[in-house]
């Protein structure tokens, strides 16, 4: 019985955190780039919001989440090549987009795309530029700890490669290695305290402002310390302050959202670690069921439970 009842809490995490990752980014949509405190949102949209979002419809960040899971799925392992080719369906036709098209896709995405296209030899694409260390690798990570959860080192080094393929900016591939760390706890059933313990901060040659974070510089900031653009540094420091200040998925997913700029990825950076801490029940369920192709990710996110099982430790 007790085996089964941990059985049953793992599926809920799993489930909680692709699933909160769709539901950040859908709260989020509506009101990307939005100055702070020039709206509110208290609640899933319901109408159609700017730009034509429908309710329920997410963007670029729960797209390409959705095809590095796939990729994962289908080859039964890590294949940067196989990733680039779905990210590149997505960016081309659309694929696993409710939109039909590519909606949201960012520059340095874009830019990466472009380059494989021009080099389809080397699906390490993106660039090392400091300045392109944005958040388009961190929005995606959820699919790695979860299918590397039993292996810590595994979690890392592919969340490291995960983003070298649109974004190798050294902030960028630590705060992938840094959230991959707190994701796999979150799923392992670990406390918050465990879950956002400054011992992360003591990797080997990190960042100094990706370990400033890790370390818990947002744990001794107030709302108005905190920024939300599309700069990972500020994205991880963003989500991560609006987990420690929250004591329900649904009151930290408001904070995320509500602090305005870059909404959807904050949202979804946030969902991806609230959802594994919490679990797919704990997100209202009117927000779950309005999640566009919802069997889908809930799907996914249980394929990778198996798989996770197989991987070779």
């Amino acid at each position: 019985m007790l085996h089964r009842y941990r059985a049953k809490k793992l599926e809920d995490r799993y489930k909680g955190c692709l699933v909160g990752l769709a539901v950040g980014d859908v709260l989020g949509a509506g009101v990307e780039f939005f100055d702070r405190d020039t709206f509110t949102v208290k609640d899933m949209p319901t109408e159609v919001c700017r730009g034509g979002i429908e309710p329920g419809f997410w963007t670029d960040d729960t797209s390409m989440a959705l095809c590095l899971a796939d990729s994962l799925i289908t080859c039964k392992d890590f294949s940067p090549m196989d990733q680039m080719y779905r990210y590149l369906k997505w960016m081309n036709d659309g694929y696993l987009s409710p939109f039909g098209y590519a909606f949201g896709i960012g520059n340095t995405v874009s830019n990466s795309l472009d380059m494989f296209i021009d080099n389809p030899s080397n699906p390490y694409a993106g660039s090392t530029n400091p300045r392109s260390a944005g958040n388009g690798s961190l929005m995606r990570l959820a699919p790695i700890p979860m299918l590397y959860r039993k292996d810590m080192k595994l979690a890392q080094k592919y969340a490291i490669l995960s983003s070298r393929t649109t974004h190798q900016a050294k902030e960028a591939l630590d705060a992938c290695r840094v959230y991959s760390i707190m994701i796999v706890r979150a799923l392992n059933g670990e406390s918050k305290k465990s879950i956002l313990s400054d011992d992360i901060a003591k990797i080997n040659n990190l960042s100094p402002n990706i370990r400033n974070i890790a370390s818990g510089s947002y744990k001794r900031k107030s709302r108005d310390q905190i920024e939300s653009i599309g700069y990972v540094v500020k994205t991880l420091e963003a989500a991560l302050w609006a987990f420690y200040n929250s004591k329900s998925f649904k009151e930290g997913a408001l904070l995320a959202v509500n602090l305005g700029d870059d909404t959807d990825t904050v949202g979804a950076v946030y969902g991806q670690l609230a959802g594994a801490y919490y679990g797919y029940k704990s997100i209202p369920k009117k927000w779950r069921e309005m999640i566009a192709m919802k069997e889908m990710i809930n799907d996914m996110s249980i394929q990778l439970l198996d798989l996770s099982d197989t991987i070779k430790l």
